[in-house]
């Protein structure tokens, strides 16, 4: 009876991170370039514990469930242009080098504009970072753009290139934020990578993938915790029956 519950249990743990995942996913649907997460489960056999410790031969293995993990989504959000020569978009696989509070992070957010000091940021504030530090205009530097290789200028002439990077590992990525990364590895420069000027990336996330899922997880949750009751329950009965007979 108590294998029952403890396998309930690590279901119920499992399907709780998993919401967790999906509400997260829910809640970054309309912002820049985020890359949902995925809830990644396997079973775990116990090497000790068995079901039927009696039972002639080999014992049976009681498998219990455990989250292995977050994976990263890495596929293309939806594409939309806005006009806008400071919006830019990135092939799939890299990544802008933002400077924060914090240190160097990564992001896909490229609603960029140029803040009251002159410097070149995203929609979030962070400062875009250039193969040669961070970006500086002044008021004589007008009519931006952005060439399909990250390369930025004015009517003055270049400014400099967008610092884009690319890891040999992406599922290594550390979420900082809603849209943020960071990593324990240093960077490549993506020399591959392509910048479409005057579009934005949106969340790759699918609403309706991601509530479906989201009512899916609630019923077995609900489905668990009533087996766990029904075991409970049996286990009170047979308590009772066991004490009327002594």
């Amino acid at each position: 009876m108590e294998n029952v519950l403890l396998i309930a249990a690590s279901r119920q743990m499992a399907l709780r991170r998993e919401m967790d995942v999906i509400a997260n996913n829910v809640a970054n649907v309309t912002t820049n370039g985020f890359q949902r997460r995925m809830s990644d489960q396997r079973e775990y056999k116990m090497p000790v514990a068995s079901m039927d410790q009696f039972r002639k031969g080999a014992d049976r293995k009681i498998s219990f469930v455990v989250d292995n993990g977050t994976p990263l989504d890495t596929s293309l959000g939806t594409l939309e242009p806005t006009g806008n020569p400071l919006d830019v978009a990135l092939s799939a696989g890299s990544y802008f080098a933002v400077q924060t509070p914090q240190g160097e992070r990564y992001t896909r957010n490229g609603a960029l504009m140029i803040n009251t000091q002159g410097q070149l940021v995203n929609s979030d504030g962070h400062v875009m970072l250039g193969s040669q530090g961070p970006f500086q205009f002044t008021a004589e530097d007008t009519g931006q753009a952005i060439a399909t290789d990250g390369t930025v200028s004015t009517g003055n002439g270049v400014s400099g290139k967008l610092r884009i990077v690319e890891f040999a590992n992406p599922q290594s990525l550390e979420n900082k934020g809603a849209n943020l990364f960071s990593s324990t590895t240093p960077p490549a420069v993506a020399a591959q990578a392509r910048v479409q000027s005057g579009m934005l990336e949106r969340s790759n996330v699918k609403a309706v993938v991601e509530i479906s899922r989201m009512i899916e997880v609630n019923r077995q949750y609900q489905a668990v915790a009533n087996m766990i009751s029904k075991a409970d329950d049996t286990r009170r009965n047979a308590i009772q029956k066991l004490s009327e007979t002594i």
